[in-house]
């Protein structure tokens, strides 16, 4: 860069920290934000999304939202929120590699979990069931939700304002969804925001949103295995049977003699993440190649992912993900968590739907803001907005103080 008069006093959303490839997204080229309002003059759009990202309550939360073990079992195991930032290490590597827009991948992948609930996927399982009979509950829609509705940050608008391209990108990172009138109620967040700004939702998202989708499928089969290891729930000599690990294991071996457990599992893990992310850019690039994509815009209307296993690849992940779920998932420490998982979250929904003066004043004022006090749909999906948001500690507390009986006597 030069140090010219000019260049100096141009606006910082026209400079990238690194070369961008032609099929990569530009800050300078964004398609902007539901609610105008004046750029930063020394951060790139795409940068202050991530930030208001990082800034927003829901973010925090995931400190305490579970990943595969409720939070109180140990301070070893992932949270939501050490798997997010894992998951946004791997997709700047992954994403600087390929040349594309780092700030915005990391953005996506750093929004990608905020609309999970507590307790991990059984929380969600059992919040379905609740939400049935008034429009379903889906995670992925519930993340957009936090972003464009629920998070209250500004004066000026609900939500943070992201620009199209993160927003795009958290709604598509794992494909094109349908037209908006295809779309089924469970995608509430998705039609409202369809509604401002057109997504879009037939395309594919870009190669930003892409690495950030494949970065959490690499960060989460990985580390669930380094927890699962640490729980006692299989052992190495198990993993040995997979293909995938076995492979990983004996080049650990036959890098180091004797290892100590501890290490070899870490090195275990260290090469596993090296060999799927070398063979995402393997494939991504050969795909590249194919496609030859000149803008964002090819990239979108390429008519398949562009970021990718190979099939190889995928065939040795979909080997590990069977074994995660047969000896991890299913696990008879974790089923037996869903009995209590089911009784909290129903016990909430019911409570709060049947009687909305038992949330708190700011979720009453929303209900009556929103017209949930008459209207019965309305009144659930913010109640499902509020437990959706809590964390296993909170949920478990406020079951606590509506159910003990003797809670606030202690």
């Amino acid at each position: 860069m030069s140090n010219s008069p000019e260049q100096k006093e141009m606006p910082a959303y026209n400079y990238c920290a690194m070369p961008l490839a032609s099929y990569a997204c530009r800050p300078d080229e964004s398609l902007g934000r539901v609610y105008d309002e004046p750029e930063s003059a020394n951060r790139t759009p795409f940068q202050r999304d991530r930030d208001r990202i990082i800034h927003a309550s829901a973010f925090r939360r995931l400190k305490y939202k579970t990943q595969v073990f409720v939070y109180h079992e140990g301070d070893h195991y992932r949270t939501r929120l050490t798997h997010t930032l894992e998951v946004a290490q791997i997709t700047r590597s992954i994403a600087r590699a390929l040349m594309v827009n780092e700030d915005l991948a990391e953005g996506i992948a750093l929004a990608h979990d905020l609309g999970h609930t507590p307790f991990a996927h059984i929380g969600e399982d059992y919040l379905k069931v609740c939400m049935e009979p008034y429009g379903g509950f889906e995670h992925n829609d519930q993340s957009l939700r936090v972003l464009t509705t629920l998070e209250r940050k500004y004066p000026e608008w609900n939500g943070l304002n992201l620009t199209w391209e993160t927003l795009e990108g958290v709604v598509k990172h794992n494909g094109p969804l349908y037209g908006k009138h295809d779309l089924g109620e469970v995608h509430i967040a998705v039609r409202e925001l369809q509604e401002k700004m057109d997504l879009r939702l037939d395309t594919y998202a870009s190669v930003e949103a892409q690495v950030a989708a494949l970065s959490d499928d690499i960060a989460y089969n990985n580390h669930d295995v380094e927890d699962g290891l640490r729980a006692g729930l299989f052992t190495i000599e198990d993993l040995e049977e997979l293909e995938l690990l076995g492979q990983a294991l004996e080049t650990v071996r036959g890098r180091h003699k004797d290892l100590r457990k501890r290490y070899l599992i870490q090195e275990m893990i260290r090469e596993m993440i090296g060999l799927m992310v070398e063979d995402v850019l393997a494939e991504s690039r050969k795909r590249l190649s194919e496609v030859n994509p000149q803008s964002p815009e090819d990239v979108r209307m390429a008519g398949r992912a562009i970021v990718a296993f190979s099939d190889d690849m995928r065939r040795k992940v979909d080997k590990l993900r069977e074994f995660l779920f047969a000896r991890m998932y299913r696990h008879y420490t974790i089923i037996r968590i869903y009995g209590k998982v089911e009784k909290i979250i129903t016990d909430l929904f019911t409570a709060f739907t049947k009687n909305y003066e038992t949330l708190p004043d700011n979720w009453q004022r929303r209900v009556e803001e929103g017209g949930g006090v008459t209207d019965d749909r309305i009144r659930a999906r913010i109640v499902a907005d509020y437990i959706a948001g809590m964390t296993d500690r909170y949920a478990i507390r406020e079951h606590e103080r509506l159910f003990d009986l003797y809670w606030d006597l202690r």
